[in-house]
């Protein structure tokens, strides 16, 4: 039924996304409510998962990730600008254990860290120093599997977390954390749907990708 009302352009049916958590707090939450709009009997279902996933092998219709690690044979919309990579800790680690002088500084603190699910290692931090991307290793008594949780560790005084600048910018400017090392930040290319060329011809595939550049213009 979804194939031929699909024929005739309608938009209905379920359109299946893989996405990491952090890409429902950053991109997802205002496409989908405008999409409840303008295409109500469109179903949009989103599986979280920080791992990367085979989207055509999982019949997912679409993913979201960062742009630098899409395949190149997929097709790719711009959902986010693109935004820092930075570490942030809340005042009172600070005042207590003291700020970071360098990169090499942070072998002295409690980072909090992440854990990738599909490759089972700890993530190093990738972080700019002298002009160079590099990744740094670091430890502390707090590891999570679910990244979009730094925050909340963070905020209660734990340690240093490394996390998007969008999702603690508020806390930044309201003074619940501060930035640490603002010289060591990268700069991530955004967050992209992804799916295979032919994909792009389904109407509700193409109706999420023109609310979600609407989106993106506001």
């Amino acid at each position: 039924m979804e194939g031929v009302l699909g024929q005739r352009g309608a938009v209905t049916g379920i359109l299946r996304i893989n996405a990491p958590r952090v890409a429902v707090l950053m991109a997802l939450a205002p496409i989908l409510a405008k999409l409840a709009w303008n295409h109500p009997r469109l179903t949009v279902e989103v599986h979280t998962n920080d791992a990367f996933v085979d989207i055509i092998e999982q019949r997912f219709d679409a993913g979201i990730r960062l742009g630098d690690s899409i395949q190149q044979d997929m097709v790719s919309v711009r959902l986010t600008p693109p935004f820092k990579a930075i570490m942030v800790a809340a005042p009172e680690y600070l005042t207590a254990r003291g700020e970071p002088q360098s990169i090499a500084g942070l072998a002295h603190h409690n980072c909090i860290g992440f854990r990738m699910l599909g490759a089972g290692a700890l993530y190093e931090w990738d972080l700019r120093a002298a002009d160079q991307d590099i990744s740094v290793n670091v430890n502390g008594t707090a590891v999570l599997t679910d990244a979009s949780f730094a925050r909340d560790f963070a905020l209660t005084g734990i340690g240093i977390a490394y996390i998007f600048e969008p999702l603690v910018r508020k806390d930044l400017r309201e003074g619940r954390l501060r930035w640490v090392l603002p010289e060591a930040f990268i700069e991530e290319q955004g967050l992209f749907l992804y799916f295979p060329r032919r994909a792009a011809l389904a109407p509700k595939l193409r109706a999420f990708i023109d609310v979600a550049r609407g989106v993106l213009r506001e």
